[in-house]
């Protein structure tokens, strides 16, 4: 098997020019230095990554690191707490910040990025292994989530070191043992990052492979899944365990409502931290060719020669990119019939997609030097179209569109508190929470929902600073709005003072 895949791989090998070495080395650093000035100048953004952030401060703050808050005292049973645990000790290392939240998250991502390079070099060699590392973080979803608090990088590493380590576990005799516990290791991150389901978008690709490949037998008996089942829930068991203890009802929410519910139930209510995305069924395919822009068209555009790849893919040749295949396409086919949807879902599918993106290429232009040199073209533009989405996106949070202040209220923060030195104030929204506000203000900014809520702070005897959304404006009555100044208008918020006649007069009836 190993001598006809040798033949495989001399047939479908990308050879670069030093010409070209160089321009992907080039453009892999130019898209991780950007990455990490993402790092320091866009700040948490409203809802999600701003939310995990404060969940992480809150963490931090109260040194509670069995049971994440969603706010102070009440749990957050939506995530386990890996991801919160690494955002957590960053913060308490390096503060509570931007690079704080971030900087454990990117290492983590550098840490597979490094992994996947590695083993696509060992199978494919090195210009390959660089080639889909450039596509790969030339990847919209991925460039996002590699120093984002989310769950989904942490999960992402988890599930891809359960891939490479099966395949490894299989394929190569160096290691196997060691490969074989790993892919259980694997699974305890994934537990521990995103819960359950890390298991199922590592079960369905690896089942299909084995499947078609009939591989039972190696299966069985390479990976020691008896003591390897048995190191996942030492790992990841005990924290399950307190968890439960210290909060009940965890379980049941968790696994019913987080795991079954949501993605089966359109338009699931159970949510106790939001509110479900009900979309199609089958619309996770749409979300994956808007994920992985700009380089979808580079992805698709194999498949015109589908008589050729059919041809590489099939027999004892077709092991490598099958695997790709089952991995890139295992997330869509899992969530295909789920109506609870986002585009991160798609994300444990992306690394073997950009792979087997070069892998496709490489098939059809070994046997054609026009779409060789095509390859060649398309793979540059698309480079530094990504290179260029990259960049200006950066700017657009710190330049002459100003996102930073639409989409964080960093700088309502620092602008209360400047104001508010010398007379001591607190800081309101209207007419929800506003997770940045919360992060940037270290807890202090509070949410009010009702009008009547509005009202008591007229006579609450502090200083209330209110902020208003433009577009919910109307809905507070027009006498309380006189009872506030309005102070400056930032990204579509009204930042409003109470006047001091209120606190005068509320001080004169007291």
């Amino acid at each position: 098997m190993r001598a006809t895949e040798s033949n495989f791989e001399a047939a479908n090998a990308v050879q670069l020019s030093s010409r070209q070495r160089r321009f992907v080395g080039i453009s892999i650093a130019v898209l991780l230095a950007l990455r990490v000035l993402g790092m320091f100048f866009v700040p948490y953004t409203d809802t999600t990554e701003a939310r995990y952030a404060e969940i992480a401060r809150k963490m931090m703050e109260t040194n509670d690191w069995i049971t994440p808050q969603f706010d102070y005292g009440v749990p957050f049973w939506g995530k386990p707490p890996l991801h919160t645990w690494v955002s957590a000790l960053g913060m308490k290392i390096f503060g509570a910040n931007e690079f704080g939240g971030r900087i454990f998250i990117f290492a983590i991502a550098c840490g597979m990025v490094a992994l996947l390079y590695r083993w696509v070099k060992k199978e494919r060699g090195r210009d390959m292994a660089m080639l889909a590392t450039l596509g790969l973080l030339g990847c919209g979803i991925f460039f996002v989530s590699m120093a984002a608090v989310m769950t989904d990088l942490v999960m992402l590493f988890g599930t891809s070191l359960c891939m490479v380590a099966f395949w490894n576990a299989l394929e190569r005799e160096k290691n196997r043992r060691l490969w074989g516990y790993l892919f259980f290791v694997g699974l305890a991150i994934g537990l521990l990052a995103k819960g359950p389901v890390a298991t199922a978008l590592t079960g369905v690709p690896i089942g299909m492979w084995v499947l078609f490949q009939n591989r039972w037998k190696d299966t069985w008996q390479r990976i020691p899944w008896i003591k390897g089942t048995l190191l996942m829930l030492l790992i990841a068991g005990p924290w399950y365990a307190l968890a439960e203890h210290k909060t009940p009802g965890f379980l049941k929410y968790f696994i019913v409502g987080e795991h079954i519910e949501r993605f089966l139930v359109k338009g699931w209510s159970g949510d106790l931290y939001g509110r479900g995305h009900a979309k199609a069924r089958g619309m996770i395919w749409v979300l994956w060719i808007l994920a992985v822009l700009p380089w979808t068209p580079f992805y698709l555009a194999p498949f015109r020669r589908t008589k050729t790849i059919i041809q590489g893919m099939k027999g004892a040749e077709g092991s490598w990119p099958f695997y790709l295949l089952c991995w890139a396409t295992s997330p869509m086919l899992f969530f295909t019939v789920a109506t609870n949807i986002i585009p991160t879902y798609v994300i444990t599918g992306v690394p073997a997609g950009c792979i087997l993106a070069v892998e496709l290429w490489s098939m059809v232009a070994n046997r054609d030097p026009v779409p060789s040199r095509l390859a060649i073209r398309f793979f540059a533009g698309t480079s530094v179209a990504a290179t260029a989405i990259f960049a200006l996106g950066l700017l657009s949070f710190n330049g002459f569109i100003g996102l930073s202040r639409k989409k964080s209220q960093k700088q309502m923060v620092a602008d209360v508190e400047a104001m508010s030195v010398d007379s001591p104030s607190v800081l309101n929204y209207w007419p929800k929470r506003i997770y940045s506000a919360e992060f940037y203000s270290r807890g202090a900014a509070k949410a009010v929902v009702q009008p009547e809520e509005i009202a008591a702070l007229l006579t609450n005897d502090e200083r209330d600073f209110l902020v208003v959304r433009k577009a919910y404006q109307s809905a507070i009555p027009q006498d309380l709005l006189d009872s506030f100044t309005e102070v400056e208008e930032v990204g579509g918020d009204v930042l409003m003072l109470e006047k001091p006649q209120t606190l005068n007069a509320h001080a004169l009836a007291q």
